[in-house]
């Protein structure tokens, strides 16, 4: 009887065990913490575009025209006629050369002139006189042909002074020193007073035309050979019309005009030359300053341009993105990028249109992550801090390809 009651309880303290365990594993597994929620990323659906590409390329401007002035006669400088600085037109008189010599010596050559003239109507009169007495004997052949020579010897003796009289008309004329062209002319390196030789060395003074100007750009021939073998459009309109950047970053308000490309390669720099013209109405623009030339490439078609946000890099340097793909899942792309465009990188390679680019909520990720794909509002991001609490803020990876 009494090993029948140590059954009993121990049947009964065994039930009471399974009892506790029982309620102990309903309770952990009620208490059991639920699944992770499922990140939540902003992502860019890339899609094509049809873009103009553009290179920035440095150079200087230089004058339209230019043209040394140079004294063609020697003589004394009586006048300075123009201001330093100032613009001149055509035409205008710049020095006054002393003409008291050439004076001189076209009344010399006039009064020689007059001279051979004044001689010629007898010899003329005694050669036909001549000329006709001989048909009768009455004059020797020998006479005829003395007259008939002196009458040549006058007719070119007229020739050689009316030649020496135009030549001191013109050499006259040299003692005003005028411009060729119309500009801004510089300082003057001779005075009143200064004695000057025809043709000199030394320039008298210097005009330069200033509008339009030249903005003459260097173009490395990698670059040039690049461009040809791009896949661009070059047929664009306005293709050769280039804006300009002056010294100060600020922009130039008038466009300019390829003018044309040199042919010959600096063997120094490895570079050819690109010659820009810009209208230059009021001056702004001087010979010699540094500008910065915004040169059209041409037009891609199918261009992929993504947010910069959106690319990182891996350990090597080498451009990535992380997009979702259509199972909601997160996938590596390499990239390979053309040059930034404003706020968004052009890319080259590895994308295509479709993927789902992901440009917020990169923390943490890894390759095969589940994640809820919502659109990018590139519109909140652009307004910046001061939009309101919760503004998510656009900050490129990095600033270079």
């Amino acid at each position: 009887m009494r090993l029948f009651n140590q059954m009993v309880f121990i049947t009964r303290l065994v039930a009471v065990l399974l009892l506790v365990l029982s309620a102990v594993s309903c309770d952990r597994r009620q208490k059991a913490p639920p699944p992770p929620p499922v990140p939540e990323v902003s992502t860019v659906t890339v899609q094509t575009q049809k873009i103009m590409l553009t290179t920035e390329l440095p150079g200087r401007t230089s004058a339209y025209r230019i043209a040394e002035i140079r004294p063609q006669v020697s003589g004394l400088i009586r006048k300075r006629l123009f201001t330093e600085g100032s613009d001149v037109y055509a035409g205008q008189a710049l020095y006054q050369i002393d003409p008291a010599p050439f004076r001189a010596a076209l009344n010399n050559a006039k009064a020689a002139f007059g001279r051979a003239e004044a001689t010629l109507p007898a010899l003329r009169s005694r050669a036909e006189r001549y000329r006709d007495s001989l048909a009768d004997k009455a004059v020797s052949q020998q006479d005829y042909d003395d007259a008939a020579a002196a009458l040549t010897q006058a007719e070119a003796d007229i020739r050689y002074w009316k030649a020496i009289v135009e030549t001191a008309c013109i050499n006259l004329g040299y003692c005003r020193v005028t411009a060729p062209i119309s500009g801004r002319i510089g300082r003057s390196n001779m005075t009143e007073g200064a004695v000057v030789t025809a043709y000199q060395p030394m320039a008298l003074a210097t005009i330069q035309q200033l509008d339009p100007i030249y903005a003459d750009v260097p173009q490395s021939t990698t670059e040039l050979l690049r461009l040809k073998d791009g896949g661009l459009d070059h047929n664009g309109r306005d293709q050769n019309k280039v804006r300009l950047i002056l010294e100060d970053g600020a922009a130039y308000p008038l466009e300019g005009t390829l003018q044309f490309s040199d042919v010959t390669v600096d063997p120094t720099t490895g570079s050819v030359i690109l010659r820009v013209v810009f209208p230059n109405p009021k001056g702004v623009l001087l010979p010699g300053m540094f500008v910065r030339a915004v040169i059209k490439e041409g037009v891609k078609e199918q261009a992929i341009l993504i947010p910069q946000q959106g690319v990182s890099r891996d350990h090597k340097g080498n451009p990535i993105s992380l997009i979702a793909d259509a199972e909601g899942k997160v996938g590596l792309r390499m990239l390979t990028l053309d040059r930034a465009m404003g706020d968004k990188w052009l890319v080259s390679a590895g994308l295509a249109p479709g993927d789902r680019v992901i440009v917020e909520g990169l923390q943490m990720l890894r390759p095969g992550t589940l994640v809820k794909a919502v659109p990018f509002d590139e519109g909140e991001t652009r307004r910046g801090p001061a939009a309101g609490p919760g503004t998510r803020l656009q900050t490129p990876k990095d600033g270079g390809a």
